[in-house]
């Protein structure tokens, strides 16, 4: 495990440094912690010099988002595989092993995810992550554990090693050789979407994604930006767009991009109507945002497909939009195949 560097970007979350780093000390063997603070006001460098003055940290002056966040400081870390970890995270003894175990097992594999609780009820899967994420056709991101907002109970359901479509950002482990040769995330998204946007490169390069049931972890969820935050909402339908248009073949493209804008004003529509304008709004905002940078997008587009990536395969060939609106399927189990 001196191979492994276990890497947590924080931003003003020094009571959940105090809360969580101490379960990451216990549980992680010999696997270098490195603390990264992302231009935070807090106090959490004091906390950090004060109360865990064993654990490498380093400081950025500014808050550059996950992404860029990330990407500066994995520069600066030597080590063969990374695990990228959120500062609300609870993890459990054992947790690295399994995740080592699949990337020694088999070099195809890229990146690995755990099993995601929620820390609240922790026999309830957390929504950033769960048993593992998987895509629509359409490009709408969805796990196994959890369909939009309804989360299934863990009862040994995803109990099996699988192929996945992305890992969770709140929890990765990921070769360092192969993040870096993909350029990293992409620092246009800041936050949200980037990890699935990583993974689907990988893909594209022949790599795959993993999910182990053998290693656990418990999420707080929402420890940086709430679940009804507007600008959570402006980045989550802003990074959508860019996604599909970054990932989808042209061919793809030209019909299901016209259908995420329309399902994007459904969903603006039906935020107002619930009393949630701002968020409404902000989807709006996110529009007015990917259009306006449109030439910016298409050089990303030309940039991704310019390495000869291969179109997929493993993306889930239904909508999930329908399914769970529509049809009222709420497990991945009942979802048509």
């Amino acid at each position: 495990m001196t191979d492994t560097a276990v890497v947590i970007l924080n931003f003003n979350g020094s009571a959940l440094l105090r809360k969580f780093l101490p379960s990451v000390i216990q549980h992680s063997g010999e696997a270098r912690i490195i603390l990264v603070d992302n231009g935070s006001s807090d106090g959490s460098a004091d906390v950090m010099a004060a109360e865990f003055p064993n654990i490498e940290c380093i400081a950025i002056p500014t808050n550059l988002g996950f992404c860029g966040g990330y990407n500066h400081a994995l520069k600066l870390v030597k080590a063969g595989r990374y695990v990228l970890l959120n500062s609300d995270v609870e993890v459990t003894p054992g947790w690295l092993g399994p995740m080592s175990d699949l990337l020694d097992r088999d070099p195809s594999i890229a990146a690995v995810q755990p099993k995601i609780l929620s820390h609240h009820a922790k026999n309830t899967f957390e929504y950033a992550g769960a048993a593992g994420g998987l895509i629509d056709t359409l490009g709408y991101p969805f796990c196994r554990g959890r369909l939009f907002f309804y989360a299934e109970e863990d009862q040994g359901q995803y109990n099996n090693e699988q192929q996945i479509f992305w890992s969770s950002g709140a929890c990765m482990m990921v070769q360092s050789k192969l993040f870096h040769a993909m350029g990293g995330f992409d620092e246009d998204f800041f936050a949200h979407m980037e990890e699935i946007d990583l993974c689907w490169r990988l893909q594209r390069a022949g790599y795959r994604i993993y999910f182990t049931p053998a290693s656990s972890v418990y999420h707080v969820g929402g420890g940086t930006l709430s679940s009804s935050n507007p600008r959570k909402t402006y980045l989550n339908f802003r990074n959508g767009l860019s996604l599909i248009y970054k990932n989808l073949p042209a061919s793809e493209l030209v019909l299901k991009f016209p259908i995420r804008l329309i399902l994007d004003w459904i969903a603006s529509l039906t935020f107002v109507l619930s009393g949630s304008v701002r968020d409404g709004l902000a989807v709006w905002r996110a529009h007015v945002h990917f259009f306006r940078y449109w030439q910016r997008e298409r050089r990303r587009r030309q940039q991704t497909f310019a390495h000869g990536f291969r179109r997929l395969e493993s993306q889930y060939s239904g909508s999930i939009v329908w399914e769970f609106f529509i049809l009222g399927r709420r497990k991945v189990s009942q979802l048509k195949h």
